[in-house]
């Protein structure tokens, strides 16, 4: 087959702009072969090099006792005690979703498992943050059906609980859906596998599914905007397999137990290309490919489509040689591929052979290390104008917009397509704020959850990145667990555009400063650029998922309000309307300053709730909707009406920070009062949970007719 000749716009196809391919000519001394253009262009994208996000990436605080190993690996690694380690990650599967959007979300879903348990963790829970286009707009429905079965597909028949998670709906997606995929699992702490290579002559071995053609390209088209040429990215989309996976998962951890690896890595973005570099640049050492003994589903394939295609269900080890036989002895019997592809070598080389020629010599560091790195111009986000006058409204009006809007109505349409209770430790499943897993066989048990405001990112990038983790913060707090470390998923616009980096740069400053101050250091993550559709960006979007250990059940806030409870907030009321929910569904709009974050407020807060968790019902913080959204929530949730004394549309929609909603039996009131007294804490009674009526201040409305609407809106939005 007669390669393609190197032309400026064949390299344009590929990503590259002339000045790296300039690079590469100046690293290798000559025009590249066709697959090596393919190997640079896989290598140096933003999804695999971070070249536009790595100088922001080194300034947020990524360490801590907690911490065993930070950013860098496949996922992070957190201590939870008793010689235990938690291991997680969230990562994008933001463009593959939208040009196919079962497919798209399902190898997201498998993707964020493998990085789980090629470190030696069996998966425990998973979550996913997703943002589609409005209601409306013709693809969406089509867009969200697509993903959330393709989600649900996968994770369930691979077997993982689905916890949690959060759904949005704006119009800044109509042209670029976000599915942002979580994944924990858990590990013996002494018993996590990493990625560097070691030892000169060792056996790299393939494992797994058969490469075939699918996701060819994946990597580059995940860097690059869309245009009207979408549909023909299809074929960059991979196809998943999730019995595959399971029984990869299994493999892999017996072989892992039998002490044969020396190094493992999955094949994800960029596939076998990404996973053979990453492991010899760790090691520093060389990977040398043959590949002929790749396993090819597909007759007469390229060396350029071996080296770049995205199939799933796949690994690449490094094997102690002596355990060859054992290894493959186990893959056999999980009825799974076993082929020894190459070898490590001393120099720095990536020699890639395919039928007894040399299809790519590169230098391996030049393709890792040292891809390009760039400190993008930015502008900072100028201040938000002063918000205009927000009219008083009718509470159960605006109750009614917020509760009606697929946004903040009822999202079981969604959770319920995902087995929450697969493994059978689930403890608090979708739908009451953060997921709780048992952690088998102990009395542990850890929470996780995922946030982000993005109209107050777009407004005020640095407080926009404080809240983000803020609310993650008290996500977990608010189920009684002490939060341990945090992800983060970045999703934004084009970096070479000033502006778009210059939300980057703020949300990163504002989230390295949440995560310092609230002791959550970011162990892992993904950044995804070039978010935009027909240089229309998205909202800027930095997902936090957060993480948080319960020592035992007993410390678990679990309950819900009950008849006749008393309603208190911990936490300042200001009447913070500015970028609210409120605005953006009653009044159709999103003017006005974020709220102000107050880290010192936060974490003060967050101590007195887990340390007087025994005076508390139920618990819940104070975000999106203000207070009305979030009692009516919680009373709903437990079949009740509520009365609220608070009157004025900023006291019960407002969206002042570092607050929470508490219900209390009345014979826990004082005591609750007392110890807020003694701490400092601002704590405030604001009405009764009971009742089959919703009073809001001076407006009411019978509950099973708020009822109705809350968990129908959903739905009825999207078919």
């Amino acid at each position: 087959m007669t390669e393609p000749v190197i032309t400026p716009e064949l390299i344009a196809a590929h990503g590259l702009k002339p000045d790296e391919y300039q690079r590469i000519l100046d690293i290798i001394g000559r025009e590249p072969t066709f697959t090596e253009l393919g190997i640079f262009s896989a290598m140096w994208n933003e999804h695999c090099s971070y070249k536009s996000s790595k100088k922001w990436l080194r300034t947020l605080p990524t360490t801590g006792p907690q911490v065993i190993c930070g950013p860098g690996e496949n996922a992070g690694v957190v201590d939870i005690g008793d010689g235990q380690a938690v291991i997680f990650k969230m990562e994008s599967h933001n463009h593959p979703s939208y040009i196919e959007p079962y497919q798209g979300a399902a190898t997201g879903v498998g993707g964020i498992l493998r990085d789980v348990f090629t470190m030696g963790a069996r998966p425990i829970a998973a979550m996913n943050a997703l943002s589609f286009g409005e209601p409306k707009h013709p693809k969406t429905a089509h867009i969200v059906k697509g993903v959330v079965e393709g989600i649900g597909g996968y994770g369930n028949a691979f077997g993982v609980p689905t916890v949690g998670g959060e759904v949005r709906f704006h119009r800044a997606y109509n042209g670029n859906c976000l599915v942002n995929a979580f994944a924990a699992g858990l590990a013996d702490a002494d018993k996590i596998f990493y990625s560097a290579a070691s030892g000169v002559g060792m056996p790299v071995v393939y494992l797994g599914a058969k490469t075939g053609r699918d996701g060819v390209g994946g990597a580059t088209m995940a860097s690059a905007e869309f245009d009207d040429t979408i549909e023909e990215k299809r074929p960059t989309v991979q196809v998943g397999d999730p019995f595959t996976e399971k029984r990869l998962l299994e493999a892999c951890l017996e072989l892992m137990a039998s002490d044969s690896v020396i190094s493992i890595q999955d094949m994800g973005a960029a596939g076998l290309t990404c996973s053979a570099v990453e492991m010899g640049d760790k090691g520093d050492l060389g990977i040398k490919l043959q590949l002929d003994a790749v396993p090819q589903r597909e007759a007469n394939m390229t060396a350029y489509e071996m080296m770049l295609s995205e199939s799933q269900e796949r690994m690449l080890m490094v094997l102690k040689p002596e355990k060859e036989a054992e290894a493959r002895a186990i893959f056999q019997k999980w009825d799974l591929d076993f082929a020894i592809v190459g070898e490590t070598i001393p120099e720095d080389r990536f020699l890639i052979l395919h039928g007894n020629e040399v299809k790519a010599d590169l230098p391996l560091k030049a393709l890792s290390g040292n891809a390009p790195e760039y400190d993008r111009p930015w502008i900072e986000t100028p201040p938000a104008a002063p918000m205009a006058e927000v009219p008083e409204i009718d509470a159960i009006d605006g109750l009614k917009a917020l509760i009606g809007s697929p946004s903040y109505a009822h999202k079981a349409w969604v959770w319920e397509q995902y087995d929450s209770q697969v493994m059978a430790d689930t403890v608090r499943a979708p739908g009451l704020g953060a997921g709780v897993v048992r952690v088998h066989g102990t009395p542990k048990a850890l929470a996780f959850t995922s946030d982000v405001t993005p109209r107050y990112v777009k407004a005020n990038p640095f407080e926009g990145g404080k809240q983000a983790v803020a609310e993650a913060y008290r996500n977990l707090t608010a189920v009684g667990a002490t939060p341990l470390a945090t992800t983060d998923n970045m999703n934004f616009g084009n970096p070479e555009k000033p502006e778009i980096m210059g939300q980057f740069v703020g949300a990163i400053k504002g989230i390295g400063a949440a995560v310092a101050a609230l002791d959550m250091p970011i162990v892992s993550g993904n950044v995804s650029l070039y978010n935009e559709t027909d240089g229309v960006a998205i909202l800027p979007t930095p997902t936090i998922g957060a993480v948080g250990l319960l020592n035992t059940l007993d410390e678990m806030i679990a309950g819900q309000p009950e008849e006749g409870d008393v309603a208190l907030v911990i936490g300042e009321t200001m009447g913070h309307l500015g970028q609210s929910a409120l605005l953006a569904e009653l009044l159709g709009r999103e003017d006005g300053d974020a709220p102000h974050v107050d880290l010192e407020a936060e974490r003060r807060h967050g101590d007195f709730l887990r340390a007087n968790r025994k005076h508390v019902t139920a618990a819940t913080d104070l975000s999106d909707g203000g207070l009305a959204l979030a009692a009516f929530k919680m009373a709903e949730g437990a079949g009740l009406g509520l009365t609220l004394t608070v009157t004025g549309t900023a006291n019960l929609f407002g969206e002042d920070q570092a607050r929470y909603l508490v219900a209390c039996h009345p014979d826990q009131t004082k005591a609750l009062q007392a110890a807020a007294e003694a701490a400092g804490v601002p704590l405030a009674q604001v009405g009764q949970f009971g009742g089959d009526w919703v009073t809001l201040g001076t407006a009411s409305a019978p509950l099973v007719e708020l009822s109705r609407l809350y968990r129908a809106a959903f739905a009825t939005a999207i078919v």
